[in-house]
């Protein structure tokens, strides 16, 4: 086999795609999250506990790979509302380092008319290299 699908112990299976994929040498592709929870149900309505609990999300599916957040080397964020990322920055960099510390890889933001799940107001992809060694 040439990848494996990562899913967190405990979260709803995801419908139509993957949360996450490991190929054999390390690469994770994590499809892009949303500010819900295991559960599918939004944690918050604005946009820096969405932003968070994304963030979180993707830090649970690399664990789940047997990696950690600093194993991430990009993230790549679709929002809905640039206006409001811009105005809560302070905010949203308390929140990025609460989940992810200090560590910063490779980003690209999108500004986007909207997401599949009307109430999202951030999605959030990401790659991870993880020791292949420690995932087979």
């Amino acid at each position: 086999m040439t990848h494996k699908t990562i899913q967190p112990s405990g979260w709803l299976p995801a419908k139509g795609y993957a949360n996450g994929m490991l190929t054999r040498d390390g690469v994770l592709h994590i499809g892009g999250q949303i500010g819900w929870d295991g559960d599918q149900r939004f944690v918050a309505n604005d946009f820096v506990g969405q932003m968070r609990q994304a963030l979180a999300n993707i830090v649970a599916i690399v664990e789940a790979a047997g990696g950690q957040a600093s194993d991430i080397t990009r993230l790549t964020w679709f929002v809905t509302d640039k206006r409001e990322y811009l105005a809560r920055q302070a905010e949203v960099g308390r929140a990025y380092r609460e989940v992810m510390g200090k560590h910063f890889p490779a980003m690209s933001m999108v500004v986007v008319a909207g997401l599949v799940e009307d109430a999202a107001l951030v999605e959030i992809e990401a790659t991870a290299h993880i020791a292949a060694a420690e995932n087979r």
